[in-house]
């Protein structure tokens, strides 16, 4: 039994991951979140766990030593070192003081989740600092320094010898992850995501299924742009189920990017918040059903900091711990935050469809996008399950 059913990692330490003011990826997304399941009576001080920093050593599992001492050196060098070839000092990832530090307290909050998990002293863990999924073994890519859940998934391999299934949501598809396990028969990769047709990082398309003894245990559910809620849950629902009914997983890792929103700046894609929280109940449920409960929740992605962010985190937040999110925000993090907002404040947990409007779909009539969207995840499913099947232990 667990001590605890639930567990949200966050602290201070989060806000030091900072590209600076005017960068995409801003640690006000975290700040913002907290308030927002505190203010809603979801979260009180029993459930918080302060973040701690990965060693070396654990670093180690997933990233190259060399690649670990060039971050240290970008983050304490005056001026700022370019390192171009590692993924730093770019327009994506810039240097900062003290990068490795920060970038290793991140990773440090999602190891010390899937440990408390795996050793029943917590049902469940949310740790929205992490879900940095496109960092390499030894470069940053798409405002990763350190892939945590990377490192994560190597100690389950390496240290306690688990099956992990991982399921991605972000709209960008989760490479690093991917790639770090395309030979692993015993992770299960699950990404749904725009096409790298149409977006950054230009991969994850249907036909790469792992390789070598891994074939089969990678699933890529690419989606045209514009494709909205329902249709990109029908895709989840129609792999994921199978998928880890076929895999039997000891553990679930899922990445909760929730740039697939509507209100996106970065991507194509038209996901409301309701369809985010039903892949959290989806995925709760499945994890209670294939690996006794053991779940751990990510962060990753989502642009709209203001109007999406909060809202998606705080209802997998909810589904997590079996709590309903419903109706109407918390008037007073609505008062605490309005005046620093460039945006209106939504009021309300769910989409309204007035307040969101979908983006510019006029090149693509809906129906048939959900049938090619169809047609894509049944191949993707198609692709793996008699692997996954055939290799049952």
């Amino acid at each position: 039994m667990s001590t605890h059913p639930s567990l949200y990692y966050h602290g201070p330490e989060f806000a030091s991951y900072s590209f600076g003011p005017n960068h995409a990826f801003h640690p006000i997304r975290q700040e913002l979140t907290i308030d927002l399941v505190t203010r809603a009576g979801l979260v009180d001080q029993a459930h918080i766990v302060p973040p701690r920093p990965a060693t070396d050593e654990e670093l180690l599992l997933f990233h190259r030593r060399e690649y670990v001492e060039v971050v240290k050196a970008a983050g304490n060098a005056t001026p700022r070192i370019a390192l171009p070839s590692h993924g730093l000092g770019t327009g994506d990832n810039p240097a900062f003081l003290r990068m490795h530090e920060a970038a290793a307290v991140r990773v440090g909050a999602t190891l010390d989740a899937v440990r408390r998990v795996v050793e029943n002293e917590a049902e469940h863990c949310a740790n929205f600092g992490g879900g940095l999924h496109h960092a390499l073994r030894d470069k940053a890519s798409g405002f990763c320094i350190y892939n945590d859940i990377g490192v994560a998934i190597a100690y389950l391999r390496k240290e306690l010898d688990c099956k992990v299934a991982y399921i991605d949501l972000d709209a960008h598809h989760g490479d690093g992850v991917q790639w770090g396990f395309y030979d692993d028969p015993d992770v299960l990769t699950i990404s749904i995501h725009e096409s790298g047709r149409y977006l950054f990082p230009g991969t994850g398309d249907v036909d790469e299924i792992g390789e070598g003894h891994g074939k089969g245990a990678c699933i890529n559910i690419p989606l045209l742009p514009h494709t909205d809620g329902e249709s990109w849950l029908e895709c989840l629902e129609a792999v994921v189920p199978e998928a880890l009914d076929a895999f039997r997983p000891d553990i679930v890792i899922s990445q909760h990017g929730c740039d697939a929103h509507r209100l996106d700046p970065l991507t194509h894609l038209a996901v409301s918040t309701e369809a985010m929280e039903r892949a959290a109940t989806l995925i709760h449920r499945l994890a209670h059903e294939h690996s006794g409960g053991r779940w751990v929740a990510l962060g990753g992605g989502g642009y709209a900091h203001w109007q999406v962010v909060p809202r998606a985190w705080g209802l997998v937040w909810a589904t997590l711990t079996d709590h309903a999110a419903k109706g109407e925000l918390p008037a007073d993090w609505i008062a605490a935050w309005q005046d620093r907002a460039p945006v209106p404040l939504p009021s309300q947990w769910h989409d309204i469809l007035d307040q969101t409007p979908i983006k510019d779909a006029a090149d693509f009539e809906a129906a048939w996008r959900a049938e090619e969207n169809r047609k894509t995840a049944a191949q993707a499913l198609k692709n793996s399950l008699e692997l996954l099947k055939r290799r049952r232990r």
